[in-house]
């Protein structure tokens, strides 16, 4: 077996695509694979070719071994059909492995390019196209993009042993050669008025499959919703129609494939039957001898295989084709925070983080919090202070402007916690990690600075436990406090973290408050919250209202001197 050097997948780097159109989609990833495609294509040349040559070996076993009684000749041929098939078989396990090879590195380059673009867009793209959609287009279409490099070696050789097969016959019979030099691209050409309608109905039912993975994860995710007010019947319904329209446009698929499928049994029994006709007859006539006419009829059976390995690569381009169409309109949604074209270098601490707009300025080392009336308030500003949004002009980062750094540097050295964070799967270690290897005392520092432990404790592998997806095994509380420790392993210069304790008890609250300030250390810090027990350990809370920060003290200061602060954190009455 070929060993081919060893490269890791997925690759550092995937390049920018060429995104104006599917086809030029497909040339570029077929470029950045071309050494790889040019040698499997060479093996699998050597693979098809070596089959046909058998037909032309045997034939003159026949001819100058058997009808001579030539021993001598009838072993040399015979040692030739040996050779031919030891190349076939070694052609054969290269030409797979390459093929292989070639699938996965343009499936994998599809699918990091569509993670990065993800990350890049944010909410951009799942506001414009369905979540579901998206995990279809990587799941299904990226594989269909592999398959069109995995088959087309195949293809390669097919059409080199049908030249090299023609000009054989050619060679022997003129009048035979050009019916199959020019009768196979004759019958192939027939199926090409099934390609559209095949193209067409692919297409739509890759659109209907994908409005029906994106509803059935909506309902997954409002599951708990919907039975809370009765609604299972009604999306169940939907789901049902939905998956009703998927299986008529499955079906529609099958009429022109069926057409392109019945036409690598049928065209080629029709030449097959043409040619061994006409061969018997120049037999008979003496113009073509026995052994010729059982290469001839070995060619013509012969060459059904390149002609199903053309429809075949016909078929898995059409749905590459349509692959990349869905791939490009992902990669065609704009994300809505993009890097400046000449980036300021980030500065070598960060001093002050400000935002102009509200009057709100947090100082290196500080623990701030940030009351607002509502979640929605706070999750505007945060978005601002991250950088998540296109109108940050107002924040400043030791007085430039935040849209002067690059997205990279402002990710790595401003970190916003969500309300709801999200664990993926894999080892609990490296979910820990976001940011490079963490030694294990250290995480388990963090753990216990955020009451963590003893979710680490119920666990039989520990840090070593195999996380499953979404943190699915972990209960609200759980993932909130792992994602907390996440977030503080990230020694991020600024952390922003949303409403960090909302799903856990009083008393786990009220450790986490505690030693906040020991696990951040001389980092910023910014809570935005309106806990009581988190409050009371900030050096300076920052009341907004209505956009702009109206108060800022002390939690006992703003207790004492504000009664909306008190209607807010202590659930006073008017």
């Amino acid at each position: 077996m070929l060993h081919l050097p060893y490269r890791e997948l997925p690759i550092a780097e995937p390049g920018t695509p060429d995104t104006r159109t599917p086809f030029r989609y497909l040339v570029w990833l077929a470029r950045h694979q071309r050494w790889l495609l040019t040698l499997n294509a060479l093996f699998g040349i050597g693979w098809m070719v070596s089959q046909a040559l058998v037909w032309a070996a045997v034939g003159a076993a026949i001819d100058h071994g058997v009808e001579r009684h030539n021993d001598t000749e009838l072993f040399k041929w015979v040692a030739v059909v040996i050779a031919l098939g030891i190349i076939q078989a070694f052609c054969g396990a290269f030409r797979h492995q390459l093929a292989v090879t070639n699938w996965m590195n343009a499936t994998y380059r599809t699918v990091q390019l569509i993670g990065r673009h993800v990350a890049k867009t944010g909410t951009a793209l799942t506001d414009e196209i369905p979540a579901g959609d998206i995990v279809n287009t990587v799941a299904a279409d990226a594989m269909r993009i592999g398959g069109s490099y995995d088959s087309f070696a195949r293809f390669a050789g097919a059409i080199v042993a049908w030249i090299v097969v023609s000009f054989i016959l050619l060679s022997t019979s003129v009048q035979l050669g050009l019916i199959v030099l020019l009768g196979v691209p004759i019958l192939g050409a027939l199926t090409t008025p099934l390609m559209k309608p095949l193209h067409d109905t692919q297409a739509a039912q890759r659109e209907a499959a994908g409005r029906l993975a994106s509803l059935g994860a909506d309902t997954v995710a409002g599951l708990r919703i919907l039975r809370g007010v009765g609604g299972e019947e009604v999306f169940l319904k939907n789901y049902r129609e939905q998956s009703q329209r998927v299986r008529v446009a499955g079906t529609r698929i099958a009429a022109p494939q069926a057409g392109l499928e019945s036409g690598q049994v049928l065209l080629p029994a029709i030449l097959t039957g043409l040619v061994t006709f006409l061969g018997a007859r120049d037999v008979m006539n003496g113009s073509l001898q026995p052994g010729q006419l059982v290469a001839f009829f070995g060619y013509t059976t012969f060459l059904t295989t390149p002609l199903r390995t053309a429809i075949d690569y016909i078929i898995m381009s059409t749905r590459a084709y349509v692959g990349a169409g869905r791939v490009l309109r992902i990669l065609h949604v704009q994300p809505t925070v993009t890097d400046p074209e000449r980036p300021l270098a980030w500065p070598a601490r960060l001093y002050r983080l400000e935002d102009r707009r509200s009057g709100l300025s947090i100082e290196r080392g500080q623990l701030a919090a940030l009351v607002t009336v509502t979640p929605d308030e706070a999750a505007l500003l945060v978005d601002r202070l991250g950088h998540f949004v296109s109108d940050a002009d107002g924040v400043f980062v030791n007085g430039a402007p935040i849209t002067s750094f690059s997205l990279g540097d402002v990710r790595s050295h401003i970190v916003v916690s969500e309300i709801e964070p999200r664990l993926f799967s894999g080892e609990l270690r490296g979910e820990l990690m976001p940011h490079g290897p963490v030694d294990d005392e250290r995480i388990y520092d963090v753990l216990q600075a955020t009451s963590s432990l003893d979710v680490l404790d119920a666990l039989e592998d520990g840090l070593s436990t195999t996380v499953e997806e979404r943190g699915r095994g972990f209960s609200g509380g759980q993932r909130q406090r792992l994602s907390l420790a996440r977030a503080f392993l990230t020694n991020a210069e600024t952390l922003i973290l949303v409403e960090p304790t909302s799903a856990v008890d009083t008393h786990t609250e009220g450790r986490i408050a505690a030693r906040l300030r020991e696990v951040r250390g001389e980092l910023t810090t910014l809570v935005a919250t309106t806990s009581p027990l988190l409050l009371e350990k900030m050096d300076v809370v920052y009341l907004v209202l209505d956009g702009r920060v109206v108060e800022h003290g002390t939690h006992e200061e703003l207790v004492a001197r504000s009664l909306k602060y008190r209607q807010i954190v202590l659930r006073e009455d008017i």
